[in-house]
């Protein structure tokens, strides 16, 4: 009876140390939002990079890349800013890849012991920052470059994922059929934008109004995204003696991911999955059933899983607006919700993550049941039986932890406008107003040179 109870010791002790494993880490986030409010990217990088090799290993090696590679860009280091987002598009790529070669494979390992491959909207607007950094670096036809491959991305990804559950509809172990969400977005407004801009810089007049025509149209056909005023391009390819002097502002901070755990109960060749809602005193209440047929399912079985779900994050910001040589030029509008974005390429893959853990999970509750029934017959002791038991259901409730690694360093939202001064040397200020009217930030982006010819694009940040 001794050796028994020393087997359930250290199964518990073993599973403790390799617990981690099956869990997300933020620890190396812990007062990282304040550093950004108060635009402290030296002390954040320092922070992210001494977390790589203990809450960034090598599994999350994109992860890396992408956070450093965003806070490079805040910081003004633009060639640094674009080595690192290579290298997070090029693991993307590669993972991509090798998910579909492992695809029936992988179905049954938590999504927090695989590499992390990145949510699409990471993919998508990394590009738009290397595009931003080759600007700054007066590179454009690198520019371009990224521009492109932004539409090329959002017109892939629901091919994209439906080769994933092709994969995982190869398993013996699946009891229905992996489908994905449709991909409502396909063209950003952003990527026009910066592709217009830079057209129009190069005299290219035709190409411009071709991005000019695309901006209207993702506000036409994807008004579930675009759900907020256009901004006013009448007057953006009208050739005057004035210089066109352009600022786009990012604000707030993209969402996070949280989990959001479910309940599997059993009736013959059927689950009922229970959703939980808040009830009173912070209890967790059933709130209801989404019955799924499983074939071969025996009554009677309870079992406990999580899946991640994105959360968007407050922001202070109500307005923006821009100052030039002291005096108020134009509010910013806005152009791009990125975190709506991040929402919703999230729900394509979302029933492919509910199917695949509701898989795993019951494998896994099957398994540990009988488990359990062996052990009851090996143990004539109903408290270290007790024990058995409760140890067993520890580890398989404690390994189905939802994976909620995400990049922290994206913002939320974009805004536009376009000013026309006199050709020369202005000074340039972009006020960060809260939403009852007050002055959160002053962006001060001192004497610019502001030419009738070119590019004058100036970017301003407040991740608030």
């Amino acid at each position: 009876m001794n050796k028994t109870f020393k087997t359930i010791l250290i199964c518990l002790v073993l599973f403790t140390l390799s617990c981690a494993n099956t869990r997300s880490s933020k620890a190396q986030f812990t007062g990282i939002d304040e550093k950004l409010v108060t635009r402290e990217y030296d002390c954040a990088l320092k922070q992210i990079e001494s977390a790589k090799g203990k809450f960034y290993q090598k599994k999350e090696k994109a992860l890396y890349y992408i956070d450093v590679g965003m806070l490079q860009h805040y910081n003004g280091n633009y060639e640094q800013s674009n080595n690192l987002l290579s290298s997070a598009e090029k693991t993307f790529d590669e993972l991509y890849t090798k998910s579909i070669g492992r695809g029936a494979a992988s179905m049954l390992l938590n999504d927090n012991v695989l590499e992390y491959s990145g949510e699409d909207y990471e993919n998508v607007y990394l590009n738009v920052f290397k595009a931003l950094n080759y600007v700054e670096l007066d590179k454009f036809d690198d520019a371009f470059v990224e521009i492109r491959k932004i539409n090329e991305k959002l017109s892939l990804l629901e091919q994209k994922h439906r080769k994933m559950a092709k994969q995982y509809n190869k398993s013996k172990d699946k009891k229905k059929n992996f489908e994905v969400g449709k991909n409502k977005f396909h063209n950003s407004a952003l990527g026009r934008y910066l592709s217009m801009l830079l057209y129009r810089a190069e005299g290219k007049m035709d190409d411009a109004r071709i991005d000019r025509d695309n901006i209207n149209e993702a506000w036409q056909l994807q008004a579930h995204i675009y759900n907020f005023a256009k901004p006013d391009f009448t007057n953006y390819l009208n050739i005057t003696d004035k210089a066109k002097l352009n600022v786009i502002a990012f604000s707030g901070r993209a969402p996070d991911k949280k989990a959001n755990t479910l309940y599997i109960h059993t009736e013959k060749d059927l689950l009922l999955i229970a959703t939980t809602k808040e009830g009173t005193k912070g209890k967790q209440n059933l709130e209801s059933f989404n019955p799924i047929p499983w074939k071969d399912m025996k009554k009677g079985y309870h079992f406990k899983f999580q899946i991640p779900y994105m959360k968007t994050r407050k922001s202070n910001i109500g307005r923006i607006e821009v100052l030039v040589d002291g005096n108020s030029a134009s509010d910013l509008q806005q152009i791009e919700n990125i975190e709506k974005v991040a929402l919703e390429t999230f729900k394509i893959k979302e029933p492919l993550i509910y199917l695949k853990t509701i898989t795993r999970t019951v494998m896994k509750g099957l398994f540990a049941a009988k488990r359990k029934q062996e052990m009851e017959k090996k143990i004539n002791n109903k408290l270290l039986g007790f024990a058995a038991r409760l140890a067993t259901d520890a580890i398989v409730d404690a390994t189905e932890n939802a994976d909620l690694r995400i990049s922290r360093f994206f913002p939320a939202k974009s805004s536009i406008t376009e000013i026309e001064v006199n050709p020369g040397i202005h000074n340039i200020k972009i006020k960060y107003y809260s939403k009852n009217g007050s002055i959160l930030f002053i962006d001060d982006l001192g004497d610019k040179n502001v030419t009738k010819s070119g590019l004058n694009l100036y970017e301003s940040f407040y991740l608030n």
